[in-house]
């Protein structure tokens, strides 16, 4: 049985090999040679020399056949095993035949190939984690747009949906538009910029610039897709605001100028409205210069320009003049003002800043309150690490459709009112600004017809002059 194993591994080995076929070249030339003589020879000892002759040719043709098999398979070995990193080689065989030629000559290219494979490695990896870490979005297709490459900006670009390598575009994100871009440069290999709408739940704008990868041989192209949401919609809060201050300047300019005119024009004569042209007249200029007063305050506010260093605020010191300021508004609108006993509370900023953001808050519960109505101050200390400031009112309320838009520059719930009263429509957004830059926060609620309260919420100072 042991011997019959190892005639099949025998044979196995030999199965289609240089040796099989040196065998069987080997076979084929003495074996003719061998069976006549064996017809022709006199005696039973030639016959045995001719046969023994015969075999001892056929295994020396086998045996170097053998040899020749072993040498190139450990050539075989050693190329397989050339890109591998971890893999030990095998030694190489030796001679001074073509295969020994062969052998040093891989010998000497074996390390100029693991360098370039090294390099080529280390490039790759390099451009991958640049493309990984960029912001921007950035995908490949193939010829047949097939996804080949996308990093993860891009997977966030289109909701976070599965992008698998080789997937086709058209079912990892469904646009019509960026698929018509990557179509006209796959087909007339220039390349295409176009801006892009990107539907979801927020809609989103990209600056789409594709191009066609020359070196690839299915002719791919690869789009960069820059987010320009933000400059959109920074673009769109420009021309509001120029709109809004063209509008707010343009009304009172056109009451002074329509105003003077009269007067000009024989209301000087007038006795009986003369004054009142006049105080018309002043009061839009005072407008004016609240408008040039606010724009220039939230300007500031904005730049983050630093100014005077911030220091400690007694907030009960900041609450008690801004009370103070608004309290003959507050009466002759007949509105009573209330306040809790207010704890002694650092915070560190800059105190005409606060003053200032309370002072707008005080005078809207004031103003856009009812006859006989109320404003409600109240200080809390929050675990010793936050001030929490609550200015209620009993006023009018705010439509809960405008509660997300308060805060921005001119918007105005009751537009008539507003002017009536006297606002410029920045207060809010001046308060925001005023508030975020000391560290803090403001929020708003409100029931349409019961009131609203403001809630600032600000970090402590300690008086040991470390900020919570």
């Amino acid at each position: 049985m042991g011997f019959r194993s190892r005639m099949l591994r025998l044979a196995d080995s030999m199965a289609d090999s240089i040796a099989r076929k040196v065998f069987l070249i080997a076979l084929a030339f003495a074996a003719p040679p061998v069976l006549a003589l064996q017809f022709h020879a006199a005696g039973a000892t030639a016959r045995l020399v001719v046969l023994a002759w015969g075999i001892l040719l056929v295994l020396a043709a086998w045996l170097l056949g053998r040899s020749l098999a072993r040498r190139i398979n450990r050539l075989t070995d050693f190329s397989d095993r050339l890109l591998s990193q971890d893999a030990p080689r095998p030694l190489l065989p030796s001679g001074e035949d073509e295969i020994g030629v062969l052998a040093r000559s891989l010998e000497q290219v074996a390390p100029q190939i693991e360098e370039l494979v090294n390099r080529l490695g280390m490039e790759l990896a390099r451009r991958e984690a640049i493309l990984a870490s960029m912001t921007d979005a950035v995908l490949a297709v193939d010829s047949g747009l097939n996804l080949t490459f996308c990093n993860h900006a891009f997977v966030q670009a289109i909701g976070d949906h599965e992008a698998p390598e080789g997937a086709p575009l058209v079912r990892v994100f469904r646009n019509p538009a960026l698929l018509e871009v990557l179509t006209r440069v796959l087909d007339s290999g220039e390349s295409v910029r176009k801006r892009l709408q990107f539907s979801g739940a927020v809609a989103r704008s990209f600056d789409v610039s594709a191009v066609p990868l020359a070196g690839s041989p299915n002719r791919g192209a690869i789009a960069i897709l820059r987010d320009v949401t933000p400059n959109e919609r920074l673009e769109r809060i420009k021309r509001d605001f120029i709109a809004n201050v063209s509008h707010e300047i343009r009304t009172p300019l056109a009451t002074i100028r329509g105003y003077a005119e009269t007067l000009l024009e024989g209301g000087l004569e007038d006795e009986h409205n003369r004054r009142r042209f006049v105080e018309i007249i002043q009061a839009n200029g005072v407008r004016l210069n609240n408008i040039s007063a606010d724009l220039l305050s939230l300007s500031e506010l904005e730049s983050g320009a630093p100014g005077v260093p911030p220091g400690p605020i007694p907030v009960k010191e900041a609450l008690s003049s801004a009370m103070r300021a608004i309290e003959p508004a507050a009466s002759l609108m007949e509105v009573c003002m209330h306040a809790d006993p207010i704890p002694d509370l650092y915070l560190l900023g800059h105190g005409t800043r606060l003053e200032q953001a309370l002072v707008n808050l005080l005078d809207n519960a004031v103003k856009f309150n009812k006859p006989n109505g109320a404003v409600f101050v109240h200080v809390h200390d929050r675990s010793g690490r936050q001030i929490e400031i609550r200015i209620s009112d009993t006023g009018l309320g705010i439509p809960a459709g405008d509660l997300s838009r308060i805060f921005e520059r001119f918007y105005r719930v009751d537009k008539a009112r507003s002017r009536q009263v006297g606002g410029t429509g920045l207060g809010l957004s001046i308060v925001k600004h005023a508030i975020e830059q000391m560290g803090g926060m403001v929020e708003v609620e409100s029931e349409l017809g019961k009131g609203s309260t403001f809630i600032v919420t600000l970090p402590q100072y300690s008086k040991s002059g470390t900020q919570s």
